[in-house]
């Protein structure tokens, strides 16, 4: 394992710590009685207090010390003295301990009282502190300069994914969104139950991946030697269990599907989907936009949210347009009546890419998707589609070719879909088998059948409604965050890139010292004249980095610059 020069120290640290006695690392439980933000709200000069978190920043003068102590909660300025740690002769804890072998990032645990400074902060004197945790990695430090902008701040989105839990530390502001998250959940949770539904838990690896088109993720089972899908969706399970008598069921699950990566889709991700029998797609209209009401309240204390810059509002009642009349409207052409051939066709002339495998229900939503669906900003009900698109879902009552499904659009992008579902075991399986067709063209997203389901429908399923709300989309639109992977803790990433090993002369890690303390880029003639090198060494050492693939020397605007690959 390659060390940097920092980390060497810090674990040179590790070893005097160890010499002296001090265990780095200790087992017992530490009982803390307050945190930044209690001490905060509830101040009083001379309070004795008890906290632990980590050292963010400190300055040393002489015998006294401000520092920094952040943790769960936010915040606190805290004062190290000398002589009010250290009471008799020994100094050996501030001098030696706190001075110069604690680090930024380190984990401590710290007893004293309150006071005001003379400019008004609150802050804890330390009488007495305890090593938690040693870090052996130092932090991301960000600096300012004196007009106020930041370098080095730790914002590289591929390594705030990756390293989540350097991003939460670096960046506690970050925080806020998976809060708000776990406040949406806890707030749909809310109203389901306050309406006397039943949250219920259905498998994730099945032998049918139902209840959506795409493609899933293929298993194996060992012991049963059979192909297992992870789900797709949990939506003919969740009717399985209004056929067995429950009136609403709801369930948060983790789907997975084997699809593209982009700023809204994550192969793995949240969705909720609830069941309620004797109701219609009306009702969960109604049901709908008063839950997204509720949750916006619960989450942001208000039914307006930003996004971008739109400013969302998401108080009910939501205009209702169908898809036939959005197509019309957008593109000027009326899709009733019209042939699989038609719409190809139609599709075709005005830009849509579209295939020979796409059936009729395809190649609708691919109108709708590239030439209607970005124009609705303000949460919108998109109603009656097509029964192509819609295998699961009735049929309209009333429109010929229709059926009794509604997508919920928000700024350009699909949140909710919910049917008035589908129980006619006839024709649930006449529809399951127009899917397969369109497998056997090439459409690797079609359904399968699932015999079990039609076995449970022949049962009976009483008319029923049915809600899926995508939630990582959803919170996106409540805490203002455009891609996907800000409101997922641990989003999937490409394998990370493992550094070749390499022989570094003292050179050669000299000029990469360099170029980190400059960002990781630097002008050829700066980088020069900070190395001192001779141009034989100079030649030697640039040469073995390039070649290693650590370094590149670019060209631009007659400026020669080196970065770090």
């Amino acid at each position: 394992m390659q060390l940097s020069e920092q980390e060497v120290i810090r674990r040179e640290k590790l070893s005097k710590l160890n010499a002296l006695g001090i265990d780095a690392f200790p087992a017992a439980e530490y009982k803390f009685t307050d945190t930044s933000k209690s001490i905060k709200e509830n101040f009083a000069e001379g309070k004795k207090v008890k906290l632990a978190g980590r050292l963010m920043s400190r300055r040393i003068q002489g015998k006294a010390s401000f520092a920094e102590l952040q943790d769960s909660e936010g915040k606190i300025q805290v004062y190290f003295n000398r002589d009010e740690i250290c009471k008799g002769e020994d100094k050996t804890l501030y001098n030696e301990v706190y001075k110069h072998l604690l680090d930024i990032g380190d984990i401590i645990g710290i007893e004293g009282e309150l006071f005001t400074t003379q400019v008004g902060e609150m802050t804890v004197k330390v009488s007495n502190f305890t090593l938690l945790t040693k870090t052996l990695r130092p932090l991301p430090q960000p600096r300012t300069d004196e007009e106020g902008n930041v370098f080095d701040a730790f914002n590289d989105p591929e390594l705030r994914y990756r390293q989540r839990y350097v991003d939460l530390i670096v960046n506690p502001q970050v925080k806020e969104v998976f809060i708000k998250r776990t406040k949406l959940f806890n707030a749909m949770r809310t109203y389901f139950n306050n309406a006397g539904y039943f949250e219920v838990e259905t498998p994730i690896l099945q032998a049918i991946p139902g209840g959506a088109a795409a493609k899933p993720f293929i298993s194996h089972h060992n012991a049963l030697d059979i192909p297992l899908y992870l789900r797709i969706a949990n939506e003919l399970y969740l009717k399985r269990l209004i056929v067995g008598g429950f009136d609403g069921v709801y369930e948060f699950s983790k789907n997975f599907r084997n699809e593209g990566m982009d700023r809204t889709h994550n192969p793995e991700f949240t969705a909720m989907e609830i069941y309620v029998a004797y109701k219609d797609y009306n009702w969960m209209m109604d049901f709908t936009e008063k839950l997204l009401e509720f949750s916006a309240i619960q989450v942001n204390g208000t039914t307006d949210s930003t996004f971008g810059e739109h400013t969302i509002n998401w108080k009910a009642p939501y205009p209702r347009v169908s898809m036939t009349e959005a197509i019309q409207k957008f593109t000027g052409f009326d899709i009733t009546g019209k042939s699989e051939e038609e719409i190809f066709t139609f599709a075709k002339s005005i830009g849509v890419e579209v295939d020979e495998s796409m059936g009729k229900g395809k190649l609708i939503d691919e109108i709708f998707g590239e030439k209607c669906e970005g124009k609705f900003i303000q949460p919108t009900f998109i109603t009656d589609y097509p029964i192509e698109m819609s295998p699961l879902t009735k049929k309209h009552r009333s429109k010929e070719g229709l059926t009794e499904r509604f997508e919920l659009m928000v700024c350009g992008k699909e949140i909710a879909n919910a049917y008035s579902e589908l129980n006619d075991p006839i024709d649930q399986r006449e529809r399951f088998e127009s899917q397969m067709q369109l497998s056997e063209r090439g459409d690797d997203e079609a359904m399968f059948i699932d015999n079990d389901f039609l076995r449970a429908l022949e049962y009976g399923m009483p008319p029923t409604s049915g809600l899926g709300i995508g939630m990582d989309r959803l919170i996106m639109f409540l805490t203002n965050n455009e891609s996907i992977q800000e409101v997922l803790f641990f989003p999937q990433m490409r394998p990370e890139k493992v550094l070749p090993k390499v022989e570094l002369s003292e050179d050669d890690e000299l000029l990469l010292k360099l170029l980190n303390q400059n960002n990781g880029e630097m002008s050829l003639n700066d980088l020069k004249e900070q190395s001192k090198f001779s141009g034989k060494k100079w030649d030697k050492s640039s040469k073995n980095l390039s070649k290693n693939n650590l370094i590149k020397i670019e060209k631009t605007d007659d400026v020669v610059s080196v970065k770090i690959v």
